[in-house]
């Protein structure tokens, strides 16, 4: 990218040489909004997602119960059609992933799996600042094996490899961090953790969509994320988990439900639980059609896209924003782009409550946590430098 500056018409040079423009045209922004930075919390509707879901709606109307197994896609498989894109934005092998339930569904039903605290080893180290939902979860799993000081964090800006031992079974880290937006090297924490006889589990949230993955390389041994922050899956919908295929056939504990069985015996309701190798082994029932759907529509964005090509263009988006900010906030995120996504955290001298209100009767969307820092979120695949230097004008208004 040429020498930065703080310009529209700059801006908009920019916008009109790089590639990706052509997909912000995909996306319906909501009523009254130019300007959308909260894609780190629900991301934008892609427009086929209405086609899509309406698609299913008539077959259900058409068909009944026999949409199922009839129909251009029938839904007793429609979950396998998002398996090979997602594996793709995780950098996994399809058998690796699965889209089902919610994020802290199958952070249980994986905790189940692969925490097996002893009395020797049994502290879970998750990083500062946590999402709360991650936090609830392993302190709750912690407590029914007895063990309810099992849970600690790490501070924020250390290196979480320093703190294994040989009392840690569980390594959890949120990459990004939903609060900071620092991302963690997944790779070189994992062999980290396993050099120490540590499991290695992340939450995705803030990573699938938006950093280039490489979960099987890394040798991670699971991970769990939801699908409508910056992969655009719909209010509330539907998560994803990576299962390692190491542990592809592991006798493990788990809590089972029928569709995770077998798929060839599925449907003769057998005594006994056989699952299905690889990450759908851990579903429990089928899954809501409408909610695939909308995802899909999402997906095919991405693949038309590349993810390679969207994080090259997030670099330069969220480095230009930062350039822009630099002299009116304090940056919590880290200002190696290899160390965070598409999200910046700012501290600005405000109550942020009273600006991002401001901010919205401009057009503008983001998001607060008081009392001073606000969450600014540029995803490639809708927004442009225009959106990036117009925000920092209206905000450096505000401050």
């Amino acid at each position: 990218m040429s020498e930065l500056r703080d310009d529209p018409e700059w801006a908009r040079q920019q916008d009109a040489a790089e590639s990706l423009a052509r997909f912000r045209d995909e996306f319906i922004f909501p009523d009254g909004v130019e300007l959308y930075f909260a894609g780190h919390s629900l991301g934008l509707m892609p427009r086929r997602a209405r086609d899509y879901v309406l698609a299913e709606l008539d077959a259900w109307g058409r068909r009944g119960v026999e949409g199922h197994v009839e129909g251009e896609l029938p839904w007793l498989p429609y979950h396998e059609l998002l398996t090979a894109p997602v594996a793709r934005l995780v950098g996994a092998r399809p058998h690796e992933v699965v889209v089902m339930n919610s994020l802290t569904v199958n952070l249980h039903l994986l905790l189940v799996s692969f925490y097996r605290p002893t009395r020797s080893r049994h502290r879970i180290l998750i990083e500062q600042d946590a999402f709360s939902s991650d936090r609830y979860a392993v302190a709750s799993q912690a407590r029914f094996h007895g063990y309810p000081d099992a849970v600690s964090e790490i501070p924020r800006g250390e290196d979480p490899a320093g703190r294994l031992d040989d009392s840690v079974a569980l390594l959890l880290l949120g990459t990004p961090n939903f609060l900071t937006g620092e991302a963690f090297d997944v790779a070189a924490l994992s062999r980290a953790a396993h050099a120490r006889g540590c499991i290695a589990g992340f939450d995705l949230a803030h990573g699938i969509g938006n950093l280039e993955l490489k979960l099987h390389e890394s040798g991670a041994d699971f991970a769990v994320w939801c699908n409508y922050k910056y992969l655009n899956g719909g209010p509330g919908g539907l998560g994803g988990a990576f299962v390692h295929d190491r542990h592809e056939r592991a006798d493990v504990p788990r809590f089972a439900g029928w569709w995770g069985h077998d798929k060839q015996s599925r449907f003769e309701m057998p005594g006994t639980f056989r699952p299905i190798p690889g990450a759908e082994g851990w579903q429990l029932s089928n899954p809501p059609i409408l909610q695939l759907a909308a995802l899909r529509a999402s997906l095919e964005l991405f693949d038309a896209a590349g993810i390679a090509s969207l994080r090259a263009k997030s670099v330069r988006l969220s480095a230009y924003l930062e350039w822009l900010l630099r002299d009116h906030c304090e940056l919590l995120t880290p200002g190696d782009p290899e160390r965070r996504g598409a999200m910046l955290t700012l501290r600005v001298a405000a109550d942020t409550h009273l600006l991002v209100r401001r901010l919205r009767a401009r057009g503008v969307v983001c998001d607060a946590r008081p009392p001073d820092v606000l969450r600014l979120s540029a995803p490639p695949l809708y927004t442009r430098f225009a959106d990036a230097q117009r925000l920092a004008t209206l905000l450096r208004e505000e401050l």
